[in-house]
């Protein structure tokens, strides 16, 4: 199944945190919080201005971004958790 995402919005796979700590404590899942950090799979052709003209988004394919712990909506796509969210729901883009 493919999904493009509408105007601003972005599909977005979050990345999986370290099980272990850097003192090689073991975190069970149920300790774990929900990773901020994901790579972008899919955007949108982004918003309209005031003006009607398409803006591009900041963010595009295959970057790593940051966002906030509850933005976006949980979606299942052929078994694999995906987000979909706006793009003012990333704070910033990983170099």
């Amino acid at each position: 199944m493919k999904i493009r995402p509408l105007n601003d919005r972005l599909l977005v796979k979050r990345l999986e945190e370290e099980a272990k700590t850097a003192g090689g404590i073991i975190i069970p899942d149920s300790a774990k919080e929900k990773p901020a950090e994901g790579e972008v799979v899919a955007v949108g052709p982004g918003k309209n201005n005031d003006k009607g003209e398409r803006v591009a988004l900041q963010v595009k394919e295959g970057d790593r971004v940051l966002f906030s712990k509850y933005g976006g909506t949980d979606v299942k796509l052929d078994g694999e958790d995906y987000l979909i969210m706006r793009e003012d729901d990333v704070l910033g883009i990983i170099e």
